[in-house]
């Protein structure tokens, strides 16, 4: 596995790098001073970046204060940083766009803001890791399945979620419910789904499928447990748990959890955003005993901001194993958040990282 699991910005080498690179991971990690100027910094502070000679490392601005500098009047090193104001900021735009009960354009959410159109959708993208509108329509999304869900009618939910027309939700409707709208609206109401329960190494696994693949491999306590989850997100649809041919499938989860690296070549029924599908495909290709961290997956999808977002897609992930979520940790090397324990988690890396499993 790969070992990404030292601590950042501890040395003078790895802290110089964080202030040539405006590194706003780096951002309480220490501070800065140039001697020249008597001025300390955030290690992002956007001014001019100083000769290396001139430059003092300080663990506090306490510290940079004590040895006789003072706070640089730019990036404001003991204040809120501007990075947080503007996350700060986009997390209530983002609240607005939740609450609000008719779509907002571009320049209604930059107003709001207080910044131009322009300036507005670079700093939603660089902090959320999508733009606006790929935001809204995840919205939209929401709205829509927790719609359907009561007794509105289908194309009351269309319109009541902010979709301009109905054709434009159905370009994309089955990738965002799994079926057909009116089918989800009825739980699932005639759709057959396999599912078997089985004990592993791991717990109790729950494997299920539709016509179109695996939709569903979970983690549980207890079968009843496991049962009541699928119930839940398919209340009417008819679950067939007797079924020889789907057994083997269900034997081939079992023996990659045992085994990772001998793989899964199961067809999968995958539900999501556009955005959580491109995240979770990127997933597929990470390579047994070896992690990746949110960023990176960032950068393979093309969207180095999206960390946040891409933690969200692993956390909706409801297909484990096949889609390895597992194998994403935190860029310090640490195990981040995971659906069905931060344990199984660990075991399941352990398990890839052993030469026995190979």
């Amino acid at each position: 596995m790969q070992n990404t699991a030292v601590t950042p910005f501890l040395t003078d080498t790895q802290r110089w790098a964080a202030v040539i690179q405006r590194d706003q991971q780096a951002d309480g990690a220490f501070v800065y001073a140039v001697k020249s100027t008597g001025v300390y910094c955030r290690p992002d502070c956007s001014s001019r970046s100083p000769k290396l000679n001139n430059v003092l490392f300080f663990q506090s601005c306490k510290d940079a204060e004590a040895a006789g500098f003072r706070p640089c009047k730019r990036c404001k090193p003991n204040g809120i940083s501007p990075h947080a104001e503007k996350v700060d900021l986009i997390a209530r735009v983002c609240q607005l766009i939740a609450t609000s009960e008719t779509p907002l354009s571009l320049q209604e959410l930059a107003k709001f803001a207080g910044l131009s159109s322009y300036h507005f959708h670079r700093v939603f993208k660089n902090i959320v890791g999508i733009t606006p509108k790929e935001y809204m329509m995840m919205q939209r999304s929401n709205r829509v399945r927790d719609g359907l869900q009561q007794a509105n009618s289908v194309t009351q939910t269309i319109y009541d979620a902010g979709f301009e027309s109905s054709s434009r939700f159905y370009e994309h409707a089955e990738n965002m419910l799994g079926m057909k709208p009116m089918r989800y609206k009825q739980g699932g109401s005639g759709m057959g789904i396999r599912v078997a329960i089985k004990q592993s190494c791991l717990g109790w696994v729950l494997v299920a499928a539709t016509e179109k693949g695996i939709c569903a491999i979970e983690f549980g306590e207890s079968p009843n447990n496991l049962r009541e989850q699928l119930h839940t997100r398919f209340p009417k649809a008819h679950l067939q748990e007797d079924d020889p041919q789907f057994t083997t499938w269900v034997t081939q989860v079992i023996q990659v959890i045992e085994t990772p690296h001998q793989g899964l070549d199961l067809p999968l029924d995958i539900q999501g955003t556009a955005f959580q599908q491109r995240v979770w495909k990127a997933l597929q290709d990470v390579i047994p005993g070896t992690t990746v961290s949110y960023a990176d997956i960032a950068d393979r999808i093309g969207n180095p901001k999206a960390v946040r977002a891409v933690a969200r897609a692993c956390a909706s992930n409801t297909i484990a194993i096949a889609i390895p979520c597992h194998r994403v940790v935190r860029s310090n090397g640490d195990l981040s958040g995971y659906r069905w324990g931060i344990e199984r988690k660990q075991a399941l890396l352990e398990r890839e990282a052993s030469p026995e499993q190979n």
